[in-house]
């Protein structure tokens, strides 16, 4: 197929594209630039064009694929990477005022909250809190590890059960 006859074929199958670019974009002015890359793109490809195959659909596919790369770009343009390793540290002083009574007070009331709990509870949670790993504390207390591991989390749920309460 020679150019002419390529571009004759084009400019007849390409009024259909203009709707279709509307509906992809939502905007006039977005859907003209991409109407105009589709065409772009056709005549810098129309080596690949097959004669017999439907150009509609080729015409179709080319803007679609635009789109949709275009998309993926704007979506990783409007991607923020912040590399802060301590994010939580961004807005620490914010929001809040020291306050060392009663600071002072809710430690106390975790230490008597501790010290309430049944001693099986009590012992495994002050060492994991003491900085052991739960084999360490296995180990210590001579009971099986999933043993500890439940404990400690049974003596959480009772700690924070208590501390709500107050």
């Amino acid at each position: 197929m020679s150019a002419a006859e390529f571009n004759q074929i084009l400019l007849n199958n390409t009024e259909f594209l203009k709707p279709f670019a509307i509906t992809l974009t939502r905007d006039n002015e977005q859907a003209k630039d991409l109407f105009q890359e589709t065409l772009y793109r056709a005549l810098a490809n129309r080596e690949k064009y097959n004669t017999g195959t439907n150009i509609k659909a080729w015409l179709y596919t080319i803007m679609r694929n635009i789109f949709i790369n275009n998309y993926r770009r704007k979506a990783k343009q409007n991607t923020i990477f912040d590399s802060t390793p301590n994010e939580f540290l961004l807005n620490l002083n914010q929001g809040f005022i020291a306050n060392e009574a009663i600071a002072a007070i809710n430690i106390k009331e975790a230490n008597a909250a501790i010290h309430e709990l049944p001693s099986i509870f009590k012992n495994p949670f002050l060492l994991y809190f003491d900085g052991f790993k739960y084999h360490e504390i296995a180990g210590m207390l001579g009971e099986p590890l999933g043993t500890i591991k439940s404990r400690i989390h049974f003596a959480r749920k009772l700690l924070k059960a208590q501390l709500e309460r107050h």
